[in-house]
């Protein structure tokens, strides 16, 4: 089973040979700085079941031995590598796989760097598009 993705341009193309071993949602401070986001889900694969199928992505030292892997063309982040905290682990953001709701994350992991509103989100209100275009 191939999963494929890559970055919003389609310069930088990426294969996963397995369905990912976990999927999870980040609110590291880290996370939520690169990404311009609250949080970001990730899909966790082995390196040896990542590939980058097209386009070269480039990287960034993020933090101590934490590597981001963005595309140049567009600046959509892809993946992220750390191989002392995560030794032999590709880490994708799971929502530049081409189908990411085949994956539901099992769990949320640094919450003491939560935005205190994430916990209010079910009570405010919700549309499908923006407010009087639905």
């Amino acid at each position: 089973m191939t999963i494929a993705g890559g970055c919003q341009c389609g310069k930088v193309r990426f294969e996963l040979g397995h369905p990912p071993e976990r999927v999870s949602i980040c609110h590291c401070r880290d996370c939520q700085k690169s990404a311009g986001a609250p949080m970001v889900a990730w899909a966790m694969v082995p390196k040896d079941d990542f590939r980058v199928t097209a386009g070269e992505a480039r990287a960034v030292n993020s933090s101590g031995d934490s590597f981001r892997y963005f595309c140049g063309q567009c600046g959509t982040g892809l993946y992220y590598i750390n191989e002392t905290y995560l030794p032999g682990i590709v880490d994708v953001q799971l929502m530049t796989l081409d189908a990411p709701e085949a994956f539901t994350p099992g769990a949320q992991v640094q919450t003491a760097e939560q935005a205190p509103w994430i916990a209010h989100l079910a009570a405010i209100p919700a549309f499908q598009r923006y407010p009087g275009m639905e």
